[in-house]
């Protein structure tokens, strides 16, 4: 009986062990032996868009933030509307401004063709983040994989989920921790406003009536705002962009929270960060602008952390053969 009962519990321990491989358990070497070349794939193709595109990097890294906070990081923000799905590119934080689709797409095609049915959409936005971010001077990281691709998606989730850059820190902050992250990963994750570009309608709330005021918002530098209004008069054409940092666009660095000591924040909610009397976030802003190793070792573990949001891992989800639709669909 004894024998027995050892058989019965090594094949317990087998099972619990098994179900623990298959229960969001990422991991940085998940494509070594199936897609070994899959991080330098991804690379080139992003580093072929930058040549024409100089926002492409940014738009990428937002692709898989709107990824992450909706059902987690699971490629649901890719897929196109069909008879099962409403498309959360439709959603109000997304349409006409979430961008980069065409870029995954490219990325999907090679490694179809390298390493077909392999590499999952939800993990392409994950390398891409990291790929962009370091392409751009800022920190790099291991990115851990192992993801799987949704059959579903959540509108309505979008619409509620993703934080908004007219929202308070307070309802930010909710929302970070609605899905894990902490203030610090709130404070990180924004200085991937840092490079891209934003649209007037985005922020041109500051700029002539803020809350109703009649007045422009008080946080935001009164050189900076004479130079927005020229570039987003009032009732002007609202899809026209700026940059989010006024000082090195394209570049990745730190000098986002310089401009945020300065008042010039472009979003509402960048300026809160530092501009909310008593608000937790001043002093991690005020570290981040002091050092950017800091602000880099930081925002490299914000984006794991924010990475390991309910991936859907072993048998769950799918594998897309093409990132804009469910297989079969």
């Amino acid at each position: 009986m004894e024998g027995g009962n050892k058989i019965i519990a090594a094949l317990v321990l087998g099972i619990w062990l098994m179900g623990l491989g298959s229960n969001a358990q990422l991991n940085s070497t998940f494509y070594a032996s199936t897609c070994p070349n899959v991080s330098s794939i991804v690379s080139g193709v992003i580093q072929t868009a930058l040549q024409s595109d100089a926002r492409i990097g940014a738009s990428l890294v937002r692709l898989h933030f709107h990824d992450c906070f909706v059902q987690g990081c699971d490629g649901s923000i890719l897929s196109d509307n069909s008879a099962s799905i409403q498309s959360e590119k439709d959603a109000a934080p997304n349409t006409n401004s979430a961008r980069g689709f065409d870029v995954v797409d490219n990325i999907k095609t090679a490694l179809e063709n390298s390493c077909p049915g392999v590499v999952s959409c939800a993990d392409i936005l994950a390398i891409a983040a990291e790929a962009s971010v370091s392409l751009a001077g800022g920190p790099t990281w291991s990115v851990l994989l192992g993801r799987r691709d949704s059959t579903t998606a959540s509108q309505a989730g979008a619409n509620t989920s993703i934080p908004s850059p007219f929202e308070t820190l307070s309802n930010i902050t909710t929302k970070f921790t609605n899905v894990g992250l902490s203030t610090t990963d709130l404070v990180a994750l924004s200085g991937a406003h840092t490079f891209g570009r934003a649209q007037c309608r985005t922020f041109s709330n500051r700029l002539y009536n803020f809350s109703g005021t009649g007045s422009p918002d008080p946080t935001l530098n009164s050189t900076y705002l004479a130079t927005l209004q020229q570039t987003c008069p009032q009732n002007g054409n609202g899809s026209i962009v700026t940059n989010l940092d006024l000082t090195t666009a394209d570049t990745f660095d730190n000098n986002y929270y310089s401009n945020l000591q300065n008042n010039n924040g472009l979003l509402q909610s960048d300026q809160e960060l530092f501009s909310t009397s008593g608000a937790s976030t001043i002093s991690i802003v005020n570290s981040f602008s002091s050092s950017q190793s800091t602000f880099f070792s930081n925002f490299a573990q914000s984006m794991i952390n924010m990475g390991n949001i309910s991936p859907l891992t072993g048998s769950s989800g799918e594998i897309r053969t093409d990132c804009k639709k469910v297989n079969g669909s």
